[in-house]
């Protein structure tokens, strides 16, 4: 039976908008990004032309965090406006739908007022059962530049599994699944996915003819692994130019036992690349991965200008989260620390003409509520986070709570415009002082900043949900979109 959601939504989410708003939404997301662009400085020399001209259009938020480091959780997160620690979505094996079959989700919302509500590529999560299709009037899944790898059922049933080639891995390494970067030998770039994605969303502005405001969400896959990309963004970034992180021998000696073992997850992917001496290709295949996905948000801001719809479209572009490349002797997602927390996260309203960047400390669970009032639609009143219209109008409008983040159940992270303040589920903590400590080398979480841990601690969650089952206790028919509840 399906956990029912919790909260008033059916007749709100129906209410319909006034019928003067007319603003289009172009909703971008990429996968994995840190805060290595152009308009963040995350990483010197980086190549990010499109998203840096994006960026001066609209406000640019440059302390923005994602509600999870994991994919699924910080997209369902994002998509329905709650925080996982209010849904009990933790990790990327747990559906949404089937648990909270009422939720309603950003494109659902706009879909009931008056919206045509159209996408593709990844957007939810990229395996099966995350994506109803009942919120879209079309949406276009996202394609696999390895389906060799995409072998689960359960996962990936629409995907017409390939024979693993003998050059793979093109990395050299059997790292893991996914975890392999290079250029697919003979493979042009408009055949990659994420090209494809866009070209998709490309041709729907070019056919768009009514006047039916439109929500239009292009999801790129990169830069998550693999990291697949033609040649040429490879070779922007020259192996002998290469900087590796900053790294602190004894980093990690102050970290609380629970978040030594949340870095431990995967450290032996870090390991066998360091040990093949490919710390330089992994990153520059990272920065590859990044420039192509720029190059392809470039193509779609293009046509848009020429579409002549610009000036009627509000733009959010966003991260789901971010990405270690050996900082903290970790290269994956999933830890609080700021490498994983931190996204570049861009809103362009062309109607108030503010630009600029904005350090106030928020959250990417404040996109729903912002879209809410940007456009129009009438606020569902369970939503967590705060609209950010007011930034969008006064870069230095302040907020009194600092930004919430949440790693598998009972672990949290707070930032605000000075400290980053780590709570684990045992109680223990972390503190950083980014106006001294810019990398977090030094956890200052002792008695002597007692004052300081206290107030932080009033902004952790006391009611915590537990985990919401999982995808082996459903049934699930990918061709209906339907589930049933095993019988135990």
């Amino acid at each position: 039976m399906a956990v029912p959601f919790i909260g008033t939504v059916g007749l709100t989410s129906c209410q319909q908008v006034k019928k003067e708003t007319k603003l289009n939404v172009l909703f971008v997301a990429v996968d994995d990004m840190n805060d290595w662009v152009g308009f963040l400085n995350g990483y010197p020399g980086v190549k990010t032309p499109n998203l840096d001209r994006l960026a001066e259009r609209g406000v640019s938020f440059t302390n923005a965090h994602c509600p999870s480091p994991l994919c699924g959780p910080s997209r369902a997160s994002v998509m329905s406006g709650l925080y996982p620690h209010k849904t009990g979505i933790y990790n990327n094996g747990q559906w949404w739908r089937p648990n909270y079959p009422e939720m309603v989700t950003i494109p659902m919302h706009f879909k009931a007022n008056g919206y045509e509500v159209v996408g593709a590529g990844k957007i939810f999560h990229h395996t099966a059962g995350f994506n109803p299709p009942d919120q879209w009037n079309v949406f276009v899944p996202l394609t696999y530049d390895d389906p060799w790898d995409r072998e689960s059922r359960v996962n990936y049933p629409q995907v017409k599994v390939e024979e693993r080639p003998d050059w793979v891995p093109l990395s050299g390494l059997n790292i893991a699944h996914e975890f392999d970067w290079g250029a697919l030998p003979g493979k042009p770039e408009e055949d990659y996915n994420d090209y494809k994605t866009v070209e998709w969303c490309i041709n729907y502005l070019e056919n768009k003819q009514d006047d039916q405001p439109f929500f239009l969400a292009c999801g790129l896959f990169h830069p998550h692994i693999p990291w697949y990309v033609p040649q040429k963004y490879f070779d922007l970034y020259p192996l002998d130019q290469i900087v590796l992180p900053t790294i602190y021998q004894d980093d990690l000696n102050d970290i609380p036992p629970v978040g030594q073992e949340i870095a431990a997850v995967r450290r032996s992917h870090l390991k066998m690349i360091k040990k093949a001496e490919k710390w330089k290709n992994a990153i520059q295949a990272y920065l590859a991965s990044i420039s192509f996905a720029d190059a392809q948000i470039g193509r779609l801001l293009d046509k848009l200008d020429q579409s002549g719809k610009a000036d009627n479209t509000i733009i959010v572009f966003w991260s789901d989260h971010g990405w270690h490349l050996g900082e903290k002797e970790h290269m994956h997602k999933m830890t609080l620390w700021e490498r994983a927390t931190r996204v570049p996260f861009i809103v362009v309203d062309p109607r108030t003409g503010i630009k600029g960047s904005c350090n106030t400390p928020v959250n990417l669970v404040d996109i729903h509520k912002t879209l809410n009032e940007l456009c129009g639609l009438p606020q569902l009143p369970q939503l967590d986070g705060e609209s950010l219209v007011p930034q969008l109008h006064d870069l230095n409008a302040k907020r009194e709570n600092p930004s919430l983040i949440c790693y598998q159940k009972g672990n949290f992270a707070l930032q605000d415009e000075r400290y980053h303040y780590i709570q684990y589920h045992d109680g223990t903590e972390e503190l950083y002082d980014h106006q001294t400590d810019r990398h977090e080398w030094y956890n200052i979480a002792n008695d002597k900043n007692n004052d300081l841990l206290n107030k932080y601690r009033k902004f952790i969650p006391q009611q915590i949900k537990d985990d919401v089952p999982k995808k082996g206790a459903f049934e699930f028919d990918y061709k209906n979109y339907t589930w049933k509840r095993k019988k135990k």
